[in-house]
């Protein structure tokens, strides 16, 4: 698909996100040079923590941006709310098997939803949207979280899990919203940004 010429850089390590937007003909390049560090205050509302995150590394991108460049960065986060007396949770990449794991057991039998923020900027202006998807899991046994964890080595997923892989299919009951954003890119919503933007 054709955007008048426009150069799409996508900003991102992540292999998902490389191969969604393949998947809407869009040609683009992948340049991760970034100078923005991921952190952000504790009492920042967990569901402004990927638009500021997003931004960041956006404005951290290594060099200016040129004429008719456009570039896209973006962060998913898993938000386990507050639930029946249990505090509220971002959960992010876990730190090794026993975080997976510990993850895993707090999402079990829970809602939580997924937000994907997505910044769009190019010489002139900045564009950011978020879209959050709702996910539910029935209650996982002990043996399907070890299992998963051990033969999948969920480290690089935020909440420790891929919606696409096996605990998605046997342990997912129930989403509402975009599939895609789960995954862990919005692609309609993308699509449809760069037709405007």
């Amino acid at each position: 698909m054709k955007l008048d010429g426009k150069h799409i850089i996508l900003g991102s390590n992540s292999p998902r996100r490389r191969e969604l937007l393949k998947g809407l003909d869009i040609d683009f390049e992948v340049d991760t040079g970034n100078n923005f560090e991921e952190s952000f205050a504790p009492d920042t509302p967990f569901d402004q923590v990927p638009r500021l995150m997003a931004e960041g590394k956006s404005k951290g991108f290594h060099r200016p941006l040129k004429e008719g460049e456009i570039l896209i960065t973006a962060d998913t986060m898993v938000i386990l709310p507050p639930e029946g007396g249990k505090a509220g949770e971002i959960l992010g990449k876990p730190k090794d098997r026993q975080d997976a794991i510990r993850m895993l057991r707090d999402l079990s039998g829970r809602k939580h939803h997924v937000t994907t923020a997505v910044t769009l900027r190019n010489r002139y202006k900045t564009e950011t949207f978020e879209v959050t998807t709702q996910v539910w899991f029935k209650a996982l046994s002990q043996e399907e979280i070890t299992y998963y964890v051990d033969t999948y080595k969920p480290f690089d997923k935020a909440g420790a899990y891929a919606i696409q892989e096996w605990i998605g299919h046997v342990g997912i009951t129930r989403i509402e919203g975009s599939y895609f954003n789960v995954v862990g890119f919005p692609v309609q919503r993308v699509y449809e940004a760069l037709l405007t933007f």
